[in-house]
């Protein structure tokens, strides 16, 4: 009677089992990449029934963007089949990464198959513009487009809000990133204790946004938009990505004010971390109230719209009313980095033009749909200088570092330290490869400001609040792409692949 050998019953080795563990996470990231190419599959699917049913030409392009798509994460689906181990923090920034890229190149099919017969180029700039909701647009005769795109780019811009949202709350502070870890504090008042997990704050969270974006609907209808634009307008308010359905932005409501000042309440709003309405709506009734982030961007908002406002009734012959309605729609709109216009605010001197040119970098609160630098940094800035001059004046002196209750520890400072210097050095290697391809200096500095920072519109006559990224050369929308990517990504998240420690084993 022969035995089996008895390597047959010995168990795996180490090194087996830590090859069975890469394969395992690396079919989770073929997975998650699967579940997101489904839901651009849908997101396609859906425009091409209503178009269909509105005799609209396009409904042809969504539907083979959306089979495309789908056989692609179909594709994805099969060879991903099998165990799925957790992912580490190593391979969520990858995950992170190619999901965007993925999700930016697949939804750029629309724009190419439909009527507008886009260049391949031109596509994925506007389709990156919109997953990053940074509002640039190559269209030139926005008012041409057909209703099938309109409702495409409103579509990309909503999906990229509530992606940017659950990436700042579920990801960026578990690789130590992202300003949501602020809102915790020694009290144990945290976003964890509001709901167990930070994939139910994720969900609760997206309850939110469809929430607002439903209210957003209604005002703009009820206020005189067409049902239409008041749809996509909502869409691209409440991401503050900026996308409108005319070439004249928000001046074609000129004259209903008040459109206007919705538009400016529900960028503000949708300013503000999402985390605190989850809170608000739990019981916590001063959440939004006692929050140093919050109290500081209305405060700034309030104090800019002012001085802007005075200095624009004196300098034309415009109502105080008027001069204070585009101020405050136009300053909200840069400071949310939304890229919406009311009227060519560069044209407004060139003391607005500078402060425009500033509030580009600020962005909104960390934790909402807004892009640029975020409140807290600035305020983190501010104590470390204010600690280290104390500490100067009194070499014996031990002074705390402390943020909305919370003693700072040193990580939180390493990496607004870091990214602040990254997030500088990214627009001027990228203002630099702008001029060296051909763009005026004001084109290439403020569109690299805009594009890592997701405002928009830049300023000059290119690219400002009147003109387009249309006759820009490719190359140079290619090198913006990369801008928009890293900024929406926080930057350290993609650098961080570049790097060869990040591939060892």
């Amino acid at each position: 009677m022969q035995h089996a050998p008895p390597e047959l019953f010995r168990a795996p080795s180490h090194a087996t089992k830590k090859r069975h563990v890469r394969h395992s996470r690396r079919r989770a990231l073929l997975f998650l990449q699967s579940i997101l190419l489904y839901s651009i599959t849908i997101a396609a699917f859906i425009p091409s029934v209503i178009l269909y049913f509105e005799g609209d030409a396009d409904w042809q392009g969504f539907l083979y963007s959306s089979a495309i798509t789908g056989f692609i994460a179909t594709t994805c689906y099969i060879a991903s089949r099998g165990d799925h181990h957790p992912l580490q923090p190593k391979q969520m920034f990858l995950a992170t990464t190619l999901s965007w890229l993925n999700i930016s190149f697949f939804a750029c099919l629309p724009m190419v198959l439909g009527s507008s017969h886009m260049s391949f180029t031109d596509a994925v700039f506007e389709s990156i513009s919109g997953i990053t909701t940074t509002g640039a647009s190559i269209v030139s005769d926005i008012d041409g487009l057909s209703m099938g795109i309109k409702l495409w780019r409103g579509i990309l811009q909503w999906i990229g809000g509530v992606g940017i949202i659950v990436m700042a709350i579920a990801i960026l502070p578990f690789l130590q990133i992202g300003g949501m870890r602020m809102f915790k504090t020694e009290s144990s008042d945290t976003s964890d204790k509001v709901l167990p997990r930070a994939g139910s704050v994720a969900i609760a969270t997206s309850i939110v946004y469809v929430i607002l974006t439903a209210a957003c609907i209604f005002c703009y209808w009820i206020a005189g938009m067409l049902p239409f634009d008041a749809l996509v307008h909502a869409m691209t308010t409440v991401s503050t990505g900026g996308f409108a359905n005319y070439g004249t932005s928000f001046a074609i409501y000129d004259q209903t004010p008040w459109i206007l000042w919705l538009s400016s309440a529900f960028m503000i709003i949708s300013a503000l971390p999402f985390v605190l309405y989850i809170r608000f709506y739990h019981g916590d009734r001063t959440s939004l109230f006692n929050d140093m982030q919050v109290r500081s961007f209305v405060s700034f908002i309030a104090i800019i719209t002012l001085i802007l406002t005075t200095q624009l009734w004196m300098t034309t012959d415009r109502s105080y009313f008027s001069s204070l309605t585009h101020t405050l729609f136009n300053l909200v709109s840069v400071i949310t980095t939304s890229g919406y216009a009311s009227e060519d605010y560069t044209q407004w001197g060139y003391f607005a033009l500078i402060i425009f040119f500033y509030i580009t970098f600020i962005g909104g609160c960390s934790g909402s749909t807004a892009g640029g630098i975020k409140v807290f940094r600035f305020q983190l800035a501010r104590i470390i200088i204010k600690n280290q001059l104390r500490e100067l004046g009194h070499t014996s002196a031990v002074v705390p570092y402390r943020y909305n209750g919370k003693t700072l520890d040193d990580s939180s400072i390493r990496s607004t330290i870091a990214f602040c210097a990254l997030f500088f050095a990214t627009i001027a290697v990228l203002a630099t490869l702008l001029a060296l391809v051909g763009l005026d200096p004001i084109t290439a500095l403020t569109g690299a400001a805009t594009a890592v920072a997701n405002v928009g519109p830049g300023l000059g006559d290119v690219i400002g609040p009147a003109g387009s990224f249309a006759s820009l050369p490719d190359v140079a929308k290619w090198l913006l792409c990369i801008g928009m990517l890293l900024g929406r990504l926080e930057i350290i998240t993609v650098l961080i692949l570049f790097t060869p420690y990040y591939w060892r084993q």
